[in-house]
Parts: C-alpha cells; sequence; structure tokens
C-alpha cells in the first residue's frame, strides 16, 4: 500500500529558536507539504495547514509516529516531489527523538464546555422525566428493527470528534435547526409529564400519592422546582433561581398554573445549561488550573459510565463532598457499574471502540441473524466491564455469551445451553443469549474469535487492519484509490490467495503497511467468512492442516497458527494491548482526543494496569482518578466569569 502521509522537510538552525515548531519547523512544512495535505488538498486524511503551533503538534502524537516511519524509509515525499535531504532528515529525527519523550508531568487544557451527544441526552431526558419517549409503531421480530426512541428518530447522528467516539461534541455545536428538534422534544416531553399517562412521574416529583388527581396547587408546583432543577441543572440551585420562577406561578392555579410552569420548563430544557456538559462548572478565585467542583465531576462520572445524568445516590455524595476521596470515589465506580444502566459501557464505548457497528451492515437483510450476532459482542463487553474482569481477557476468555442462533459455531459446548423450546407455528426467532463456558470449543475463546467479528471483518486484509486499529492501536492510512487487483492464477496455476497476495504486495511502498497487517490476518485464515472455524476437522483426524496460517510480526516473534498469536498478544504484546486500551478509555470518558500533556498520565496507568493484572473495573477507576479527569483550566474573562475556548 503506498503510504498516504505527505512528509516535510525539517531544518532546524544550529541555535533553536525558542518557538521550534513555529519558527524553524512550520516554515518548512509549508513549503514543502501543504501542495498536497492542507488547504483544499487533504490526501489521506492529513491537513498540516491546521498545525500552526507547538501545542497543534502536540495534539497529534500518532501523526507524527508516520511522519518519522516513511521519512526514515524515504517514501516521501513521493518521486516526482523534490527528496529531503539528509541533513533535513537528520533535523526531523532530532526534533521528533525530542518529541518522543514523555513530559514530566501530566498538562490540563482549558476547559470548554460541549453540548450533549443524542444519546445522552435520550438517557437524560427519560432520567429526568422517569419515562422514555418513543415512536408509537409496533414491528415484527421477523423485520428490520427500526429505532424505538422519539429522541434518536428526531435527532441526527453525532458525527465523531477528533477523538473517533461520538461524545466528543466540541466542535459540533447546536444548529437552529438542532434547536428546533430540542424544542420539539421538549414539548413531547413536558406534553406527557402533565398528561394521565405522566401522572405517576408529576406526582412523584409534587409530592403527591397514587390518587392524586393531577391538580396543581402553588405548594405543589414549588415542591416540582424543587425537584426538578438541580436534576435538570445536574448541580445544586441557588434559592433566587427557585424564587424567579416562582414570581411568575404567583397567583395562578388549575390549568393557567400548568401552562406557566410548562413555560418556565421548556425554556430550561432548551437552555444551554440543559443541553451543554459543564456550562454552570465554576472557577474557584482567578481560574486557572484547579480541581473541578464536586457537581462537574459527579456529572463526569456519571455521563463516563452511564452517558447519563447523575442519581440521587452520586448527586449526594457530591453535595457533601465525598468525591474527593479515592475510597468514596471506587465505591461510587462499583456501585454504578452494577446499576443497569452501566451497558451503555458496552453498547456505546465498547461498539466505537471496536466498530461493532459494522456488524449491522453486514445483515441489515435478515435480523434474527443480526440479532444474534450483534448481541453476542456487547454481551461480552457488559460482563467483562460490570464483573470485574481482567482487562486481557478482551482476547483470551472462556465465558462467552450463545443463543440458538450463534449456538452452532461452540460444538459440544451448546450441549450445556438451557433447553428452548420454539413456539408453534414459528419458524425463526430472536432468543436471548445464554452464558457459556468454553470446555471443548475449538479456536473461541475471547473477542478475536467470535463469529461476529470474524463475520464482520471478511478476509485477510480487513481482519490484520481492525486487529492493528482496534487491539494493538496502531495507526495506518488510508489505501490509496489505485491499487491493482489481485491477480488470479493464471492457467495452469494453483496458487492460493496468500501465494497470489505475496506476488501483488512485492512493491515496496505495499510492504510497508503490509508487513504489519498480513501475518495478523492471514492467522485468522483458519475461520472462513461467516467465523466457523475451519481446521477442528483437521485438527480432529491429526492432519496437517492445508491453510497456512503462520506468520512472523514485524517485531521478530514468529507463530505457526492463531493460537500461537494469541499467546503473544497475551504477553510481549500486552503492554501494547493495554496502553492501547487506557488510552481509548481515558479518550472516551475526557470526550476529547488526548494530547501529548496526557501521555505521562496513559503511562502511570498502564504501568499500573500491568503490574496489578487490572480488571476492567480498576481502569475505570484509575481513568476517573487521574489529573485531567479530575482538574481543569479556567480562563477568565474582566468580569470573573469563565471564558469557552
Amino acid at each position: 500500500m503506498r503510504p498516504v502521509v505527505c512528509l516535510f522537510a525539517f531544518c532546524l538552525p544550529a541555535a533553536l529558536p525558542a518557538k521550534v515548531f513555529e519558527e524553524a519547523i512550520f516554515p518548512i512544512l509549508q513549503k514543502s507539504c501543504l501542495k498536497c495535505h492542507g488547504g483544499e488538498k487533504t490526501k489521506g486524511k492529513v491537513d498540516f495547514s491546521r498545525i500552526l503551533t507547538e501545542r497543534d503538534a502536540d495534539a497529534h502524537p500518532d501523526l507524527w509516529e508516520t511522519v518519522a516511519e516513511v521519512v526514515e524509509l524515504g517514501e516521501m515525499p513521493p518521486d516526482d516531489e523534490k527528496p529531503l535531504s539528509e541533513e533535513d532528515k537528520k533535523t526531523f529525527e532530532l526534533w521528533h527523538e525530542k518529541f518522543q519523550k514523555v513530559p514530566s508531568e501530566a498538562t490540563v487544557p482549558v476547559f470548554r464546555v460541549r453540548r450533549l451527544s443524542a444519546n445522552e441526552y435520550r438517557n437524560t431526558l427519560r432520567s429526568l422525566f422517569g419515562f422514555d419517549l418513543e415512536v408509537g409503531i409496533a414491528r415484527a421480530e421477523q423485520t428490520v428493527s427500526g429505532e424505538s426512541s422519539l429522541v434518536l428518530k428526531i435527532l441526527p447522528p453525532d458525527p465523531p470528534g477528533s477523538s473517533g467516539f461520538f461524545n466528543d461534541t466540541r466542535s459540533a455545536p447546536i444548529s437552529s435547526s438542532l434547536l428546533e428538534s430540542y424544542t420539539y422534544l421538549a414539548g413531547v416531553a413536558l406534553d406527557k409529564l402533565f398528561s394521565v399517562k405522566g401522572r405517576v412521574s408529576l406526582a412523584s416529583m409534587a409530592g403527591k400519592g397514587d390518587d392524586w388527581d393531577g391538580m396543581l396547587s402553588l405548594a405543589d408546583a414549588e415542591t416540582f422546582l424543587r425537584s426538578f432543577l438541580p436534576k435538570a441543572l445536574r448541580r445544586s440551585i441557588p434559592e433566587k433561581r427557585f424564587q424567579s420562577i416562582l414570581a411568575t406561578l404567583e397567583g395562578k392555579a388549575g390549568d393557567t398554573l400548568a401552562s406557566a410552569l410548562k413555560l418556565e420548563l421548556k425554556a430550561l430544557l432548551i437552555s444551554p445549561e440543559f443541553l451543554y456538559r459543564g456550562f454552570l462548572a465554576k472557577p474557584v478565585g482567578d481560574g486557572g488550573r484547579q480541581a473541578v467542583d464536586a457537581f462537574e465531576f459527579a456529572e463526569r462520572l456519571s455521563y463516563f459510565l452511564w452517558e447519563d445524568m447523575p442519581d440521587a445516590s452520586l448527586f449526594e455524595v457530591a453535595r457533601n463532598g465525598g468525591l474527593e476521596k479515592e475510597e468514596k470515589l471506587a465505591q461510587q465506580v462499583k456501585r454504578m457499574l452494577s446499576d443497569p444502566k452501566a451497558r451503555n459501557l458496552s453498547e456505546s464505548f465498547g461498539v466505537q471502540l471496536l466498530g461493532l457497528a459494522s456488524i449491522d451492515d453486514q445483515f441489515k437483510n435478515d435480523p434474527i441473524r443480526l440479532h444474534a450476532l450483534r448481541t453476542q459482542p456487547r454481551d461480552f463487553l457488559n460482563y467483562l466491564f460490570t464483573e470485574d474482569r481482567p482487562v486481557m481477557e478482551l482476547l483470551d476468555s472462556n465465558v462467552t455469551f450463545v443463543n440458538q442462533n450463534t449456538s452452532g459455531f461452540y460444538g459440544k459446548d451448546r450441549q450445556r445451553l438451557a433447553p428452548f423450546h420454539k413456539p408453534r407455528g414459528v419458524e425463526r426467532q430472536r432468543t436471548m443469549n445464554q452464558r457459556l463456558e468454553l470446555r471443548d470449543a475449538e479456536g473461541r475463546g475471547g473477542i478475536l474469535t467470535m463469529p461476529s467479528v470474524l463475520a464482520m471483518n471478511h478476509g485477510p486484509i480487513i481482519r490484520g487492519t481492525w486487529m492493528l486499529r482496534r487491539i494493538l492501536g496502531v495507526r495506518l492510512g488510508e489505501p490509496p484509490a489505485d491499487i491493482p487487483p489481485i491477480k488470479p492464477n493464471a492457467r495452469g496455476q494453483k496458487l492460493t490467495f496468500r501465494q497470489r497476495f505475496e506476488l501483488h504486495r512485492e512493491n515496496v511502498t505495499c510492504a510497508r503497511c503490509h508487513e504489519k497487517i498480513d501475518p495478523l490476518g492471514f492467522s485468522l485464515d483458519g475461520y472462513d467468512k461467516n467465523g466457523r472455524f475451519l481446521l477442528a476437522s483437521y485438527h480432529k483426524r491429526g492432519n496437517q492442516p492445508i491453510i497456512d496460517t503462520s506468520g512472523k510480526l514485524p517485531s521478530g516473534e514468529e507463530f505457526k497458527d492463531f493460537a500461537e498469536l494469541k499467546r503473544i498478544l497475551l504477553s510481549s504484546k500486552r503492554e501494547q494491548v493495554i496502553r492501547h486500551l487506557t488510552t481509548q478509555v481515558l479518550s472516551y470518558a475526557l470526550c476529547r482526543k488526548l494530547g501529548r500533556g496526557d501521555q505521562p498520565v496513559v503511562e502511570e496507568i498502564t504501568r499500573k494496569a500491568l503490574l496489578q493484572n487490572a480488571t476492567w473495573t480498576q481502569l475505570f477507576i484509575e481513568v476517573a482518578n487521574s489529573i485531567p479527569f479530575r482538574q481543569t483550566v479556567y480562563k477568565l474573562v474582566k468580569d470573573g466569569t469563565k471564558l469557552e475556548n
């Protein structure tokens, strides 16, 4: 594959200026690279025109790794451009060597508010009102399932931010059309709350019993507001805020009071205070670097683990000032992971971490099979995340989750599943997954050999690329558009695909990426496009498999099959895997792409995880205790209010 990152000449003077990147690096970058990677042209999704300062460069550590690699190999600039001189190469090498060094202390970026993602908004609205807003259309389970949430049906999907996660919404502000959608949904929610269907929720917040007739008094409205406002704004509310709203309700009763109250609530639900996280966070003194306040921290924690607002228990701990204590925080994390809302970790973070949404694209025309294949890895991830399982069990576990549609992949182990009795007249039916201990199933265990993951990544190149990016955290450029197809066998030839591909990758520019991709991908050639293990029958007969699944990694380790590769991943590659997973968890928790200043935190958590054989629960606790999660930097304007950067 031809690399897609254009390289540039760096020429530092003998006496380095104070601002190395701005005064020495960027001018040469501008001269040598922006033609293809800046402005109107951004080949390989690389835009150097946006990297103007040392701080900008710090935010792209993975990019410089690729740049350094292709500089060393002399692959860029392309042949039709002026090549880099040896002096330029050495200059960049020295700069990159300095850049690679992990800072001695973590830095914290300037505080920025961000709007709730679509899923966060949906969950928050549901927790706030006590009911979900659903599309009122029944669907047969034999049809492709449509979106049942009215919120997710109305709101546009969030694009992934620079971190790759959908909760990274800093660069996706509220547009006028999005505000219209929020206004509509707030109205629907309030109409339901003040109707017979919402009577139970309204009575609870108004301090009334089950036999309440729904008629509000001014006292009821005040009770309701004192319950609703702190939950909606996710922090304690000053008394003057309550009094200002109550003043607008004074002298009203019955339907007139209800209408006036709904109007106040609607204004609240479309305000930045509700729609943005951190909008009401309070800096102390003159700003600068400091711990976030208790309510901001509780909000960060709940949206990290639940994609939802803090519940009453977390709110109470925040109000009483207990979350700054590590022991109390650990208790809260464990409690929250035991809550059904922690399912959002697998459904959101886990799906994005591993790219599991691709399963839906592969099998959308077969809803029964789709349900089986999409729920299996999600149930497995939920088990890892919420039952305090070791981080490395992601790759190797003797527990899986199977239903009637996936049990055929697991040999004799399927005999231990609870019996399923299909209703008369039903040909196919969705069934719930059962937890299954693996004893006899060959070639299974962990996420890498799960049928749905293998099926969504059919073919050795896609499988190898997926493993590099999603498990090992290796950054690969996008393949060029002019890759020639793999040549078929000539007349009389009987070459395997792997042998024909070896001929295809003889191009030096292709080999750089394929020497990383191919060993991993071809190790999984023992599984067919549906994820079935093809080598089981050969092993049973004691024959040598006819499929070559051996390989050698760029780092030198050799293996004869996937089982041996897995042992390498669990041993010599263990640190790389844990570092990547730590990076992803921290990035998701902070809702932003990590920068160079976050590397000390990543390294410290990775070190602890390696020493302790950490569980996912311990990893989540370490992230929640980390400096960038607990601290921020506030900039203040003259009147003392915080300034969004």
